[in-house]
């Protein structure tokens, strides 16, 4: 859409982008499944943005966002009361925002998850227990320890030492993508190269985020660590994009009559 227009981009283009991007969004969100429809949000939102949406467009939806952050943790207690139902959201939807607010409202039930997530975080310390060593993962304390939840485990094994080199190799992953969007040709390449990049960011602070505590719990693999074959071949795929990007800049820079 935007490379058939580019170069003579209009604001009424950016609308029929986003109208694009809500039909893939509300079919996966209508599943449902909140998760992944934030995901492909995240990346087609990505796209739009380096396609040269203006800053003025794009503060007022975050400010809004923030206010909405803001109003939800004020009013919480009385937003999730018991028979109050939120129109937008499914109830099981709705319990995960409130659980996130609030873990101790049912720490045996719905809590448990988020609560046996932060203790594993803290009791692995700065070092950790080491390799096979955590208690709460291998007394199967941890739901999902080796896929949703692997950051937990991973957090207690190795501690804070060990959380500061993951989170460094992700946003190396992420800068060496953006630039290789910032160098990239042609309009196609900088923008898949970016969408690819903020996938990368979104999938690891989703993930790290809902076991730490500050985000909801939805079903989001946390990239290169998780286990699972389906997540670890589309990143891969994911990865060989930002390499093909990469080479074909480099092709049109040893030969400039690649790029006429």
């Amino acid at each position: 859409w935007f490379q058939k227009r580019e170069g003579a981009l209009r604001p009424l283009d950016f609308v029929a982008a986003g109208a694009l991007l809500a039909v893939p969004v509300g079919l996966i969100m209508k599943q449902p499944d909140l998760g992944t429809s934030l995901l492909v949000l995240a990346a087609g939102l990505s796209v739009i943005f380096f396609a040269g949406l203006s800053w003025k467009l794009v503060l007022p939806p975050v400010v809004i966002g923030g206010v909405g952050i803001f109003t939800l943790v004020l009013l919480g207690d009385q937003l999730c009361a018991e028979g109050v139902r939120w129109v937008l959201l499914h109830d099981y939807q709705q319990q995960r925002v409130c659980t996130l607010l609030d873990p101790t409202r049912d720490p045996l039930g719905k809590g448990f998850h988020i609560i046996q997530g932060m203790i594993a975080i803290g009791s692995g310390g700065v070092w950790g227990k080491g390799f096979m060593a955590g208690t709460q993962t291998h007394l199967e304390f941890i739901p999902e320890r080796t896929t949703d939840f692997i950051f937990a485990a991973y957090s207690e094994e190795f501690g804070l030492a060990g959380n500061l080199f993951l989170i460094v190799c992700f946003l190396l992953l992420v800068w060496r993508g953006l630039a290789i969007a910032v160098g990239a040709t042609s309009l196609f390449g900088r923008l898949m190269a970016g969408a690819v990049s903020m996938i990368f960011f979104t999938y690891a602070f989703v993930n790290m985020g809902m076991v730490s505590g500050i985000l909801p719990v939805v079903g989001v693999p946390l990239p290169f660590i998780s286990y699972g074959g389906t997540a670890m071949v589309t990143l891969g795929l994911a990865l060989g994009i930002l390499m093909s990007v990469a080479r074909a800049q480099k092709q049109d820079t040893k030969d400039p009559r690649a790029a006429i």
